[in-house]
């Protein structure tokens, strides 16, 4: 077995992510690899307020959570002492953009945390299992709690 030689943390910045970044660090340092990290925001239209709350037009919902989301991949990124050449912030579905960035970048593993969700859970979609079963390269999914 070869040895990884580039390595794609994928972050979501949930509670748990501490667990799935020590795992991918763990790793890169093994192999001597290149680590790598990304953060997709999930496409989210809102086409309707009818749901009880006010939402004014004037606030730009994406630029915000664009501009949150890479200030938090920056910090994580210099913990890690990951280069800005190997950050990546995207928009868009998180399991697609994953394994683009991952081919685009010759990625041989990805790490990603997994919930192991079932039912309703499972069938709404889940980014792990989606990059799971899509990457042309290996993809380990680091088991996480459920709540």
């Amino acid at each position: 077995m070869e040895n990884y030689k580039h390595i794609l943390l994928a972050v979501d910045f949930f509670e748990q992510d501490e667990i799935v970044v020590n795992r991918a660090k763990s790793l890169a340092d093994a192999y001597q690899a290149k680590l790598s990290l990304i953060h997709v925001v999930d496409s989210l239209p809102i086409t309707d307020a009818g749901y009880g709350t006010e939402i004014p037009f004037n606030l730009d919902l994406t630029a915000e959570l664009m501009a949150a989301a890479k200030a938090r991949l920056a910090n994580l990124a210099a913990k890690l002492d990951v280069p800005e050449s190997g950050r990546w912030l995207e928009i868009g579905s998180p399991k697609l953009e994953i394994i683009r960035v991952a081919e685009e970048s010759n990625v041989d593993l990805i790490v990603v945390g997994s919930h192991g969700r079932h039912g309703l859970a499972l069938l709404l979609g889940s980014t792990a299992n989606g990059v799971l079963h899509r990457a042309k390269c290996d993809v380990l999914a680091v088991r996480l709690q459920n709540d």
